[in-house]
């Protein structure tokens, strides 16, 4: 198990749960787009966000963003101690930075003493383009040994300068590397570990290298965080690592559509009914699982681990629901398990 460590109140490592955290794409100095774009992430399930601070005014940003701010932020900074510090002094809760890039030893000792005075953890962000020349040469590439070396390397320039308040990522572009770089890692410290798989790509192909990246180690218990890293709007981002969480049964949170993949005993129009049902309950963030299964046949039973759900007839369907009798229902099928879906939710809100 990791060690925890505290970003704003939130606990990560030591056995928590895993949080979820994204990133924005506007720039930071426009504080009221920058805001706009975390509420929007919050909303979606984010526990973090991270922003970029890469100049004075971005640093200064910090504080209105940080005021204004449902969730803990993250900067982002390269290079320059200075506008790191300045984020912290502004209220940032946590910094990702590189120690070995920031202008050498003083530089790290004044980092980390500003760090420890505000009582901000650091993460330690490696990945494939920023391996150091000599280890790239050393293992031929960024190879995960190159990657895990690499971030142990960083670490040890904070543990120098007396601080163990430490994150690590390793990420790379290819999947394989990924995994094999955090399962190195997990073994070799016991620092809580930022996942994920760095430029995945579009949503869709970048979704799938993701999930079998993030997922692969999640299911082996390594991770603590995890970020889905997709090009363009950040906000899908954290719904596809939701989708993971729930996979795993990791984290609960909204609906967890179960719908089976149709054959020819097939009574309803499952995608269509299946798609309504996960667009109109997309609001809801109490955990429930909601099934639409195409026949009796099999549904009742296939979809027995359902909140909820609907199984098609020749006409008709059956709704069944945990606790109760299935009971043969009629009319428009979705509009059926909307409503009592919703109608569980609330019962569940209620109960607390």
């Amino acid at each position: 198990m990791t060690r925890t460590i505290h970003v704003g109140p939130l606990q990560m490592g030591g056995g928590n749960p895993v949080l979820v955290q994204s990133m924005t794409n506007t720039d930071t100095r426009d504080t009221e787009a920058t805001l706009k774009q975390i509420r929007a992430l919050h909303a979606a399930g984010c526990d973090l966000v991270r922003v970029s601070v890469y100049d004075e005014a971005c640093a200064e940003a910090v504080k209105t963003l940080v005021d204004g701010s449902p969730v803990p932020l993250v900067a982002d900074i390269h290079f320059d101690h200075k506008l790191a510090i300045r984020s912290a002094e502004n209220g940032i809760a946590k910094l990702r930075i590189n120690p070995g890039n920031i202008g050498g030893e003083a530089h790290v000792r004044e980092l980390a003493d500003c760090a420890k005075a505000h009582g901000i953890p650091i993460r330690i962000g490696v990945n494939s383009g920023s391996a150091e020349k000599d280890l790239l040469e050393k293992y031929g590439g960024p190879t995960a040994e190159c990657l895990v070396e690499s971030a142990l390397k960083h670490v040890r320039m904070l543990e120098k300068a007396g601080f163990e308040d430490i994150a690590l990522s390793m990420k790379s572009s290819d999947v394989k590397t990924t995994i094999e770089a955090y399962r190195m890692a997990h073994r070799r410290c016991d620092y809580p570990l930022h996942v994920g798989v760095t430029e995945a790509g579009l949503p869709g192909q970048g979704t799938v290298k993701s999930a079998i990246g993030i997922g692969a180690l999640l299911a082996d218990g390594i991770g603590d965080t995890i970020r889905v890293s997709l090009s363009g709007d950040p906000v899908p981002e954290a719904a596809a690592a939701w989708d993971i969480l729930r996979a795993l049964n990791l984290r609960t949170r909204g609906v967890q559509l179960i719908a089976c993949p149709t054959c020819g005993r097939t009574c309803i129009p499952v995608e269509a009914i299946a798609r309504r049902v996960e667009a109109e309950l997309a609001d809801l963030t109490v955990p429930l699982k909601v099934a639409v299964m195409g026949c009796v046949v099999n549904g009742l039973g296939e979809g027995r681990e359902a909140d909820v759900g609907i199984a098609g007839g020749k006409t008709g369907g059956v709704l069944f629901a945990k606790g109760q009798e299935p009971r043969k229902v009629e009319g428009d099928l979705a509009d059926v398990l909307i409503a009592e879906a919703r109608a569980m939710a609330e019962g569940k809100q209620k109960q607390g």
